[in-house]
């Protein structure tokens, strides 16, 4: 099948991984195998449980099994501003940069939302099902006429009151560097009349990004993981911005821009760490 002209793409490749980062010894590498082995297999009963679950109950066990899974690969989840639906009931559009697999698993681990992913993670082994668990909407790229489709599902989810996850460049960089922010899947929240919660990932190793989490270039999902779980002292940072309200951006090119500049001020470190109206949080 052809690729079109709207399916993104990454410069990012095989050489912007940092392998030289430090890194943790064979036994606790085996270790951390051993216990994200167990975590993930423990996701069968998850997913019977979710599905006889509803309301707080359901996300509080989703929220605890992917906190569980994150703290496995030895990555510490720190969380930096209020929760992405303060509003219980009230719609949102949960808008982040795209790195690495680990993404959808630190975003859920915040708060569990439907996320928009591409279709091929349905199929992945394990995750695949919890990731379906958690209600994500799957988005088949090459298939451009799907795309209206995917935004009336997105902004019916958004009118329901559902918090909705989209990676706005539409596939993963390397975390040093970022692509801009496609605007189709903005055009639900303006069908939908709800904000959009700016989130910005960061990776780091001390206090240097790190792109050992990047799935890119010639990656596999296993061969990903491996540096995961080889990486010493990963930290994965979910910084939660400000809400950009409904009527600030009348197209949804004006409000992929508007969300992009807010989310660089943090990215690229031109402002420090917003001020926490919630919580700030660090997971061991």
């Amino acid at each position: 099948m052809n690729k079109h002209a709207w399916m993104p793409v990454s410069p990012c490749g095989d050489g912007c991984v940092d392998h030289s980062t430090a890194t943790v010894g064979r036994l606790r590498v085996a270790w951390r195998v051993v216990a994200a082995s167990t975590v993930m297999l423990s996701g069968a009963f998850v997913v019977l449980a979710v599905l006889c679950l509803r309301g707080p109950a359901r996300s509080a066990l989703l929220r605890h099994w992917f906190r569980l899974l994150v703290r496995a690969f030895g990555v510490r989840l720190l969380v930096v501003g209020p929760v992405f639906q303060e509003v219980r009931g009230r719609g949102v559009l949960v808008v982040s940069n795209h790195v690495s697999w680990l993404d959808e698993l630190a975003i859920d681990a915040v708060q569990p939302i439907r996320m928009v992913a591409k279709r091929d993670i349905r199929d992945w082994p394990v995750l695949g099902p919890l990731i379906t668990a958690a209600r994500t909407v799957y988005l088949d790229r090459e298939r451009l006429s799907l795309l209206p489709g995917t935004v009336a599902e997105l902004a019916a989810a958004l009118r329901d009151g559902a918090a909705v996850g989209i990676h706005a460049e539409g596939t993963t960089w390397c975390g040093v560097a970022s692509g801009r922010y496609r605007p189709a899947l903005f055009q639900s929240a303006l069908d939908a009349g709800v904000p959009v919660r700016p989130v910005v990932l960061r990776y780091r190793q001390g206090s240097a990004t790190s792109t050992r989490p990047a799935f890119i270039g010639s990656d596999t999902l296993v061969g990903s993981m491996r540096r995961v779980l080889r990486a010493r002292g990963l930290v994965v940072e979910v910084h939660v911005l400000d809400e950009v309200a409904p009527g600030r951006a009348s197209t949804r090119r004006e409000l992929a821009a508007l969300v992009q500049q807010e989310s660089e001020r943090v990215s690229h470190g031109s402002v420090g760490v917003p001020a926490p109206r919630w919580h700030t949080a660090e997971v061991a």
